[in-house]
């Protein structure tokens, strides 16, 4: 018999269980055990989530399926319905259009569960493996991790497949089967057919030794992030610029770290915020660490960029990476949204006339008290803006005179004052 109940002991105060139902074996199995654990003992309420690809027409009766069984068990079941982006990997487009809406459908502090087992765990590590994976990589699928607003659970990890079929049969409940799993151009469906069978001949126990396998790594992975934790530390200086509310990490302590300490603090902190690159794409960061100083170097990844500025990196995504577009400011003591760029609001005097906010094109100049004319970019160095940040500085003007720059007091003509508040979507973690 498996018994969930250890496994799952860590999540009972979830506010609810989400099952994630394909209505293939594992994700049956997994709901059958959840549904007779339900009866035994008292659990966050339960319910099942289908994701619908549409790939393929096999497929189109799944949920109906899915609906049958939630109904005899007594689940409420959602189906969603996906669309999967083209990419040179089906299988990968596949997964990234079904976890992202699981963690679309994850309220805050739900666990969505997952029926992967011991077999699926040995073919990630030996799959990762063949393409030249890090440590990370190879410690495979994490029992739990965060998705969304709740958390991913694996209860079945270290369950092979053979006690899932057991259990099937001894229920005698129907499963539906995917017919592209039997198609081997697929990288893990001929793993499954024409290599695991191959090496279970010699090496029976193989699944279960590289699960094993897996299960070390993992731990040497915690140790790696507990370093990086403490480099980050060190490299979390205050970078002078709060108002931005932009990750940034202090380049000097960085550089005084080993090569490979770089790369792994990085992918620490990379992680929650962009898919990793591969091991070729690192020269990008080497570049944008070793770039002389005159220069505006950036590392473009999956999901941001990373800027330099003021011997910082900074992570920069989202709404930061799209131009703003200047616009009149009809009342001044109003709020004004600014599209992609946040919010802008007055304080002081009110300048009086038309006013209208725009964004540096080049040759702007500012009166300073006391010092006379000035050219808006060697007043920029001056304060040491960073270079990124100059481009979406919101200018307020009347007519064609520069009255202020937003967030640097020193730069306003008048007893006025241009408070920013930044774009915050850039900032949401993945």
């Amino acid at each position: 018999m498996i018994d969930l109940y250890p496994r799952l002991t860590p999540w009972l105060h979830a506010p609810a269980w989400c099952v994630a139902l394909s209505g293939g074996l594992d994700s049956t199995v997994l709901l059958h055990l959840l549904a007779r654990l339900s009866r035994q003992h008292s659990l966050p309420p339960l319910r099942a989530i289908h994701i619908h690809h549409g790939l393929q027409a096999a497929a189109d009766a799944w949920p109906a399926h899915c609906k049958r069984l939630c109904d005899d068990l007594g689940v409420d079941l959602h189906v969603i319905h996906v669309t999967v982006v083209p990419g040179a990997s089906l299988e990968q487009g596949a997964r990234d259009a079904r976890y992202a809406a699981f963690a679309e459908a994850l309220r805050p502090g739900e666990v969505l569960l997952t029926g992967q087992h011991r077999e699926d765990q040995a073919e990630t590590l030996l799959f990762r493996l063949l393409r030249g994976a890090g440590v990370r990589g190879l410690s495979a699928m994490p029992a739990q991790r965060v998705l969304g607003q709740g958390v991913l659970v694996r209860p079945l990890l270290d369950v092979s497949r053979a006690a899932l079929e057991a259990y099937a049969a001894g229920q005698r409940f129907m499963w539906v089967e995917d017919p592209s799993n039997g198609d081997t151009r697929y990288s893990r469906n001929y793993l499954r057919h024409a290599v695991f069978p191959v090496l279970r001949q010699r090496w029976p126990h193989v699944a279960q030794n590289l699960a094993r396998a897996a299960e070390h790594l993992s731990e040497a992975q915690g140790l790696l992030d507990e370093l990086a934790v403490a480099d980050l530390q060190q490299a979390s200086t205050p970078c002078g610029f709060d108002w931005l509310c932009l990750a940034s990490l202090d380049l000097a302590v960085l550089r005084g770290l080993s090569p490979a300490r770089q790369r792994n603090a990085l992918q620490y902190w990379l992680a929650k915020r962009t898919r990793l690159p591969d091991a070729r794409h690192w020269a990008g960061w080497e570049a944008l660490r070793d770039a002389s100083g005159d220069g505006r170097p950036c590392w473009r990844l999956t999901d941001g960029e990373l800027h330099r500025g003021n011997e910082r990196i900074w992570w920069l995504s989202d709404d930061w990476l799209q131009a703003p577009q200047g616009q009149g400011w009809e009342d001044p003591a109003q709020r004004l949204a600014l599209p992609g760029n946040g919010s802008l609001q007055l304080s002081g005097m009110m300048p009086q006339g038309p006013l209208r906010i725009a964004y540096r094109q080049g040759g702007e100049s500012l009166q300073i008290a006391g010092r006379g004319r000035r050219d808006l970019k060697r007043l920029l160095n001056e304060l040491q803006v960073p270079a990124f940040v100059r481009s979406r500085l919101p200018l307020l003007y009347r007519d064609d005179q520069l009255l202020a720059v937003a967030n640097l007091p020193e730069l306003s003509q008048g007893d006025w004052q241009l408070h920013w508040c930044v774009p915050t979507s850039a900032q949401g973690l993945r």
